[in-house]
């Protein structure tokens, strides 16, 4: 006898009811086969290239981080990592776009590093190995200019302070010698040094300049005096300082850049310190392909350096020139509508207030009045922190100045000859300064100050008067109760100084 289960399946199995299939029926399935993936390698002289697609990459963002030098990135790619110094050690990676300017990377310095000051700073080419260094312009981009680089010589990039990159704008009048600059139309007429800027960033007519240079012979260690003559075509040399059926082609503007030549001397055996190069873009970085020249003064050198950009792309350097001079007028960050609401409420809902009565505080309703109080406090802040710095002291120890530590012109124990490597790299300007200890004299300052393209040293002493102790560069004739009060008398007065401080030199470390 069966039981009930084995009737149910007698009986669903005899049922003519069919069931569809929820789901379209897929096809069969078929086992993989093995294919041949072939590679992009050499055999026997062919190169085999795959048939099949690549496989996508997963994680594009991950690729071409870097640039390789001497070639650009490809089209695809939208963002960059570039290694930019801040000194010989210390060095920052950005990301960057493909178009990114040399004042784009300087601006996005600026905010990383959290500078205070964004005007004067700039990108610099720096090739340590040979002693180059340049100011990128404005407009220059980045990845182009690192994309010339070799990888037989070492190059980088430089963030730094470089106020003598739009300095001849500001003294136009007494930049260039009125000897040396002439009208190609007429050799024998003379422009004024405000002529000729102008009409080298208007595009207008074509002058030219002229002198003589060092040069360095090639594959010789000799240097021979050479008569030069710069024009919107380029540089060219001659034997001869009569005539212009002497003149060769020297260098083309258009496709070499001028470079400061550091330790010369040291270097290339040059007769002088003044010296700089002109090296073509595309060349290997090596030094038969360096074109170096010495002048006999820091002023000469300068003034051809400055002449070789001006006449390359000066019109373009004066269009940045205005967009940094507009810059600064401009408001630093831009301050959203609902920011400067709420600001404006936050202030409003300030009121003063006077607690010198016994009564407790009492709200100053009388806008004057309120105005003199806060001037009031102001000048008494002022008055206790002068006193408390100079209370009597009778130890025969000096007094810790340490004030000054977190300022920004103040490098602690640098050399004498680091000071001025400093200065120079930064532009030689007249007013730039920097303050160091003294090396030689214990708990003694140095004021290192540029003048006439010069760095001159000054000692800051301290001294002790009526049992306050003080400091002071003029042997007591002006006394200071620190180095932060000392720099700032002297940047509006010159007193015993050349020139006024007016553009501290300033290094960030990135």
């Amino acid at each position: 006898m069966k039981d009930s289960s084995d009737e149910e399946d007698v009986s669903l199995g005899c049922s003519t009811l069919t069931l569809s299939p929820l789901v379209p029926e897929s096809p069969p399935l078929r086992r993989s086969q093995p294919i041949l993936i072939s590679t992009n390698r050499k055999k026997g002289g062919e190169v085999l290239s795959s048939s099949e697609s690549p496989i996508p990459n997963p994680f594009p963002e991950l690729c071409n981080l870097s640039l390789p030098n001497g070639s650009l990135p490809s089209e695809s790619s939208d963002k960059f990592v570039i290694k930019v110094y801040g000194d010989e050690s210390a060095y920052k990676t950005i990301l960057i776009g493909r178009q990114a300017t040399a004042r784009e990377v300087c601006q996005l310095l600026v905010q990383s590093a959290h500078c205070s000051n964004e005007d004067n700073w700039a990108l610099l080419e720096i090739y340590p190995t040979l002693g180059l260094e340049r100011c990128l312009e404005d407009h220059e981009i980045v990845l182009e200019v690192q994309a010339t680089w070799s990888d037989k010589v070492e190059a980088r990039f430089m963030f730094s302070k470089n106020y003598d990159k739009y300095e001849f704008f500001h003294i136009q009048w007494r930049f260039f010698a009125n000897g040396m600059i002439s009208d190609s139309e007429d050799a024998m007429k003379k422009m004024t040094s405000t002529v000729f800027i102008r009409e080298l960033t208007s595009n207008v007519k074509s002058p030219q300049i002229k002198g003589f240079f060092y040069l360095k012979g090639y594959f010789k260690t000799s240097w021979k005096k050479m008569f030069f003559t710069l024009r919107r075509s380029g540089l060219y040399i001659s034997t001869k300082q009569t005539g212009d059926q002497h003149l060769k082609e020297f260098a083309n503007l258009n496709v070499s850049n001028v470079y400061k030549v550091v330790d010369g001397c040291k270097r290339y055996g040059a007769p002088t310190e003044f010296n700089f190069c002109i090296k073509p873009t595309k060349s290997q970085g090596q030094v038969k392909d360096l074109k170096i020249m010495c002048a006999e003064t820091e002023e000469m050198r300068k003034m051809w350096i400055c002449a070789f950009r001006l006449f390359k792309c000066g019109r373009q350097i004066k269009l940045n020139y205005n967009a940094v001079s507009e810059s600064k007028l401009a408001p630093r960050t831009p301050v959203s509508p609902k920011l400067t609401e709420s600001k404006s409420e936050s202030e409003n809902s300030l009121v003063a207030m006077d607690f010198t009565g016994k009564a407790g505080g009492r709200i100053i309703e009388n806008p004057t009045e309120a105005q003199n109080a806060e001037q009031e406090e102001a000048q008494a802040w002022r008055k206790r922190e002068t006193l408390r710095f100079c209370q009597p002291n009778t130890n025969s120890e000096p007094q810790d100045f340490s004030f000054h530590e977190t300022h920004p012109w103040f490098y602690g124990g640098l050399t004498r000859n680091e000071a001025e490597k400093l200065i120079e790299k930064q532009g030689l300007v007249d007013g730039m300064f920097l303050m160091r200890r003294s090396q030689q004299h214990e708990n003694c300052f140095v004021l290192s100050l540029c003048h006439e393209l010069k760095v001159k040293h000054f000692i800051v002493i301290p001294v002790l008067e009526d049992g306050k102790k003080y400091l002071t560069l003029d042997d007591g004739k002006t006394r200071f109760i620190d180095l932060l009060q000392l720099v700032e008398f002297y940047q509006i007065n010159k007193g015993a100084l050349p020139v006024c401080l007016t553009r501290p030199c300033i290094c960030v470390p990135l």
